[in-house]
């Protein structure tokens, strides 16, 4: 596996960035507390604010950030290296957000369309996905990502698939006019850097999905941008649709971080409109190896509109979410034997990176086998009433 070190998973522009997360410290009470980095070093904010959707609420999120004082940790580099330890050593990362909601959006790249279509027609099988593959795409024809989810063009071509027998509850959210926007994990679930992340034991095929995760306030306004890991059971979401709280929702199955990068002058949602998301995947057992990406730049749906379709009138966030942007990255390497296409060996090395953001790094475990999440929200109620705060 290639050397990870600590500088690998901060922003390029590292001086120029706004990041803020949580980490865990045993002193002087053990528990999550908020931090930022300034200078290169770790600075605590927990006495100045107390969770991080108290931080994101913030109109003056970016600014309060850059002129706040706080008790510093150390340097980043010491935190990062931390985290990437195994054992971890305190103080270290955990998965930036606190209270609020994770969701996620799903099918908003036509290649993963396209992918989504074929894991249902077949069944969860990855055999007969490799059979099925050409012959969908000769049915569908075309490239799908130059279509408007919503247009008349998107209509026209809903009712040729629909007489041709080969439309798809994909294809609905993935070229009609509503987004598929789901709940990926519970508040407080989600792992961080240098966690491992968690593959539900029923599942032989299945595969990491490198994401930019947006950090939205209450009033829906995103705040800024994180890196996450929306791992993807494919053989279990195949079987149905209706077994996604399964394929998603597990232990240990949702990372984020390494931090939050506040949006500003130098970081905007255009930033994250032209980002490059790289992938690594490299086999513990097998020296098996995969590199890819996902560009922004061809998302069916502008980040916005998926915001927008996540709240609004019909549904409100009273801690805000962190929102999966999805991704067009759908692996079909063999890996175990001809026509088998990619699944992940247990002891897969992850790693999701862009410039503007470092790279996120996870190993990939068993869900059953992982350490337990017993740090809910009545945990951080009695911690932050022990400090005075809740």
């Amino acid at each position: 596996m290639q050397a990870i070190t600590p500088r690998h998973c901060l922003p390029e522009d590292l001086a120029n960035a706004l990041l803020v997360g949580r980490v865990w410290r045993d002193t002087p009470r053990s528990g999550p507390a908020i931090v930022m980095v300034r200078h290169g070093q770790v600075v605590d904010i927990t006495a100045s604010v107390a969770t991080m959707a108290d931080l994101l609420d913030r109109d003056d999120a970016a600014t309060f950030v850059a002129n706040i004082q706080g008790e510093v940790l150390g340097p980043v580099e010491t935190l990062l290296d931390n985290s990437l330890a195994h054992p971890k050593r305190s103080p270290y990362l955990l998965a930036p957000c606190d209270l609020q909601a994770i969701k996620a959006c799903g099918v908003t790249f036509a290649v993963s369309l396209l992918e989504r279509v074929i894991e249902e027609q077949a069944g969860g099988s990855p055999q007969r996905a490799s059979e099925l593959r050409q012959e969908i795409q000769a049915l569908i024809g075309g490239d799908l990502s130059q279509i408007r989810p919503g247009s008349p063009q998107a209509l026209a071509l809903k009712a040729e698939l629909q007489a041709k027998g080969v439309w798809s509850q994909y294809m609905e959210v993935g070229i009609g006019p509503d987004a598929e926007v789901f709940s990926k994990a519970q508040p407080l679930s989600s792992v961080g850097l240098g966690d491992r992340v968690g593959l539900h034991p029923d599942s032989q095929w299945n595969n990491p999905e490198p994401e930019i995760v947006l950090a939205v306030a209450a009033d829906g306004t995103p705040r800024g941008a994180s890196l996450g890991n929306d791992v993807n059971l494919r053989d279990i979401e195949g079987r149905s649709a209706l077994l996604l709280g399964k394929a998603k929702d597990n232990n240990a199955s949702c990372a984020i971080g390494p931090f939050i990068r506040l949006f500003d002058d130098r970081f905007t949602l255009d930033t994250v409109r032209e980002a490059k998301v790289s992938l690594r995947i490299e086999g513990e057992d097998d020296g098996f190896s995969l590199e890819d990406s996902s560009d922004m730049r061809e998302i069916s749906r502008d980040p916005m509109e998926l915001v927008n379709q996540t709240i609004g009138a019909h549904h409100q966030y009273p801690d805000g979410f962190m929102l999966f942007l999805g991704t067009m990255f759908s692996p079909i390497q063999d890996r175990d034997g001809q026509g088998q296409g990619f699944t992940h060996h247990l002891g897969d090395r992850v790693t999701i990176a862009t410039p503007s953001l470092g790279a996120l790094v996870n190993a990939v475990g068993r869900s059953d086998r992982l350490p337990p999440w017993t740090y809910g929200l009545r945990a951080l109620h009695a911690h932050l009433a022990r400090q005075g705060q809740a």
